[in-house]
């Protein structure tokens, strides 16, 4: 099959377990989309075509082992792989080989995917970027940090790829490549293996062309089996439209976007209503900013102090910032997260799901920054779920991502609202260059 990288994930794993997809010719199709596009979008880190076909073949010999067997993914370069380079997007790791598999690899691994490669991440996962472009204008970012597993999804070079997100970083990559992201609830999968960045935040999440993809790799990884058309009741879905305290940051486009699918749902049946955030939840983008710096300079405290010089601009400034608070202020901040955490759980009660911007607009021109990830920082200090969905597009046809928050710990029913969602209101996929 020529054309068999432009399957998704779970289409591809059912093609290989049916007989009708050698795991071969689904890897050889990807490395001939990278062949010819990774000259311009440049969103591997790493990748060695020889093993990844061995690996293929491997799989072709043997029963299927697992949900995603034969299936190739792309995992984030500062996920640890054992037999690949895990370099964080820093100089000081050029080379760095891991003793040992991340959590989300091994169990990948054991649910019968491969691993095709390492996708670009910026500096630590923060704001340093690397030399990804966005693959539907490659002069736009394709936001960060988990730039090259968004770029490599969105231009068809592998079904999914492994991302983190301690304040945008899968969310705003979604939602300017224009692909599925999804952010795990807080310590809903373990993160062994991944280099950390800020512990209250840091969570694990996926980059995939639809949202059974996300679910189906998501189940692989927990080790649990679902009915795949199991979705929310179509008729008792509750939205909760959240324009959010930094609603005049949003871009008319994408203002426009989220009013949009607002419109679409409650004409498809659902239930949709203003939700308007308690008023001092403003300040929380704040808390995030203060709680992520103090963490970030103690995470990294080797690094600033053995390597500073090799660091960007941008991470010795936030190390010097977090290094400049005291614990007090950050225990206050923690404990304002707490309590917002507390509230939160009891407002949002009343929804189902929330529906909220995941970016401020389309990417940006220019590689070099990322894009500004106000829309994310709130949802990622309350820990809980989220889904962007690539259901709107700008002035200049570049995709725009609208993003569903759940519960905490509500993840099987986000997913399954984003489903129905999904369904229910039609993707606005931009073109490739």
């Amino acid at each position: 099959m020529s054309e068999a990288h432009t399957l998704g994930l779970f289409a591809a794993a059912q093609a290989i377990r049916e007989g009708r997809l050698r795991s071969v010719d689904l890897v050889q199709s990807c490395l001939e989309r990278i062949a010819a596009r990774e000259p311009h979008v440049h969103a591997w880190a790493w990748l060695d075509p020889t093993m990844a076909i061995a690996a293929a073949q491997a799989a072709d010999r043997l029963p299927a082992r697992g949900p995603l067997h034969g299936v190739p993914i792309a995992v984030k370069d500062i996920i640890d792989t054992v037999d690949m380079p895990t370099e964080c997007g820093s100089p000081i790791y050029r080379g760095r080989r891991p003793d040992a598999d991340a959590s989300c690899v091994a169990l990948a691994r054991r649910s019968g995917a491969l691993v095709l490669g390492k996708t670009v991440t910026t500096e630590f996962a923060y704001f340093a970027p690397g030399p990804t472009a966005n693959p539907h204008r490659l002069q736009h970012t394709p936001g960060g940090s988990s730039s090259g597993s968004a770029a490599a999804v969105a231009d068809r070079m592998v079904p999914a790829g492994f991302g983190t997100q301690t304040a945008a970083s899968v969310t705003r990559p979604a939602s300017f490549c224009g692909v599925t992201g999804y952010k795990s609830s807080l310590g809903e999968f373990s993160l062994a293996g991944i280099k950390p960045f800020a512990a209250s935040f840091d969570s694990l999440g996926s980059l995939t062309r639809s949202v059974i993809d996300a679910q189906w790799l998501r189940w692989a990884l927990l080790g649990e089996q679902h009915a795949v058309d199991a979705a929310c009741s179509t008729t008792a879905l509750r939205v909760g439209l959240c324009h959010t305290p930094w609603w005049d940051q949003a871009v008319p486009d994408c203002q426009q976007a989220l009013d949009s699918v607002a419109r679409q749902l409650s004409a498809q049946g659902a239930s949709v209503g203003a939700a308007d955030l308690p008023t001092h939840f403003a300040g929380l983008a704040q808390v995030h900013k203060t709680i992520m710096a103090f963490e970030a300079a103690h995470s990294l405290a080797f690094e600033c102090d053995r390597h500073h010089d090799a660091l960007s601009p941008q991470l010795r400034q936030l190390l010097a910032d977090g290094m400049a608070l005291t614990r007090d202020e950050y225990v206050a901040a923690l404990e304002t997260g707490a309590a917002a955490k507390r509230e939160f759980a009891d407002w949002r009660s009343r929804w189902d799901v929330l529906l909220a911007p995941s970016a401020v607009g389309e990417a940006p021109a220019g590689l070099g920054a990322t894009g500004d990830p106000l829309f994310s920082r709130m949802w990622t200090l309350l820990g809980v779920p989220t889904v962007s969905l690539p259901l709107g597009r700008g002035a200049t046809g570049l995709p725009i991502g609208v993003q569903l928050i759940g519960a905490m710990r509500g993840d099987e029913h986000l997913l399954a609202c984003a489903r129905w969602v999904e369904d229910h209101v039609p993707t606005t996929q931009a073109g490739l260059e």
